[in-house]
């Protein structure tokens, strides 16, 4: 959790899940704050679908009881309440339809990235390989990244979240993540980057992220992939471009 300051007012980002949390993450990708946007969107149309629907049920519940009506009508046919009930959802669902086609084509839109990273996942931690960095055929930037046991947790650590070894990356730079498995289907997700992709064996799968502000921000595997699947969490650290270059140049000595 970040804490800034704008306009003098503190504002508390959270990157990570808190204990009855119903809404999202706060959205530190562009993509994320599309998808949160394409969902009050829908929720705004669901909220009159809603008020209609329970509108015209107590309306015939009302009008409808036999107290007011014993000798009921029977009606077979209205060619007008089907054409309505034909369009009005068909307009509806061209409102919804328009934005989310526009974030599914940005969401696999892949733009000239500055650097690629590789998440290859176990049964049950993650591997992260920087192949930028690579000065011969052996894999010169490449750790695993396990959970902290909750007996090995410090001050302030999450439990269940934490790792020993976080995934660093610049913000405000256009990153590449290649995602696959060594064994069983994984899933890389982190909500507050708006990212959940699929880490399947033998496939390479890749996703953009641009991360607009610096943090940590963190995730876990969303495929059940065995017995240990609430251990494996994913925790990216965004940085200053100065200081990622201090954290690669201090890894590649």
């Amino acid at each position: 959790m970040i804490l800034k300051n704008i306009w003098l007012f503190p504002i508390a980002y959270c990157d990570a899940a808190e204990p009855w949390q119903l809404g999202f993450q706060d959205a530190a990708t562009p993509m994320m704050q599309g998808i949160i946007d394409l969902h009050h969107d829908i929720f705004f149309f669901l909220i009159i679908i809603l008020i209609f629907v329970l509108w015209m049920l107590v309306r015939a519940l009302w009008h409808f009881h036999y107290k007011r009506n014993p000798i009921p009508e029977r009606i077979v046919h209205g060619t007008t309440i089907e054409i309505i009930w034909t369009i009005f959802p068909s307009i509806i669902l061209m409102f919804i339809a328009i934005p989310s086609f526009a974030l599914l084509y940005s969401m696999d839109e892949v733009v000239d990235p500055t650097i690629t990273t590789k998440a290859i996942g176990h049964q049950w931690y993650w591997t992260y390989e920087y192949s930028d960095y690579n000065s011969s055929d052996e894999q010169s930037l490449t750790f695993d990244s396990y959970m902290i046991p909750e007996d090995d947790l410090e001050l302030g650590q999450l439990r269940l979240l934490e790792v020993d070894n976080r995934v660093v990356i610049p913000a405000r730079t256009h990153l590449r993540m290649i995602i696959t498995s060594a064994d069983v289907l994984h899933s890389w997700a982190v909500p507050s980057l708006g990212v959940k992709c699929d880490a399947v064996p033998g496939r390479l799968n890749q996703t953009s992220i641009f991360i607009k502000r610096e943090g940590v921000y963190y995730g876990q595997c969303s495929e059940i992939c065995g017995t240990n699947h609430a251990f494996m969490p994913i925790v990216v650290e965004a940085v200053s471009l100065d200081d990622y270059v201090s954290w690669v140049s201090n890894k590649l000595d």
